[in-house]
């Protein structure tokens, strides 16, 4: 018959080695969906933007002079939309090794404690 002082040990291992770890890697990944949401929510808004803006800029051709002001208005764009989405990349893969990089200290220190628990 297990004793009061056993069962609470028991929990208390099951807290430290299971509960406590598993909080906290939620806690980690909800972070990480949260950086990466807004990150995507950004820059999707940021692409939009561009494209509509370039929308409006042909709308405006009437003539010669305004259509090579377009030509020179969407090379402009169209260099500035790849400097975004480079920026957006390292964003994304600055996001995601940060998160690698949590998740596997977390699980080095969950190893640890559970290893160290089993010893007692």
């Amino acid at each position: 018959m297990a004793t009061k002082s056993s069962t609470d040990q028991t929990a208390q291992q099951l807290e430290s080695v299971f509960v406590s770890p598993m909080r906290s890697y939620t806690l980690t990944a909800l972070d990480y969906y949260e950086q990466l949401f807004s990150a995507q929510v950004d820059a999707a808004r940021a692409y939009s933007d561009m494209a509509i803006s370039q929308a409006r800029t042909w709308l405006d051709v009437k003539d010669t002079d305004s259509f090579k002001k377009a030509l020179e208005s969407q090379q402009k764009t169209a260099s500035d939309f790849m400097e975004r989405v480079k920026g957006d990349t390292e964003k994304v893969t600055s996001i995601s090794q940060s998160f690698a990089e949590d998740s596997k200290k977390q699980a080095e220190e969950t190893t640890k404690k559970a290893v160290e628990t089993a010893k007692q």
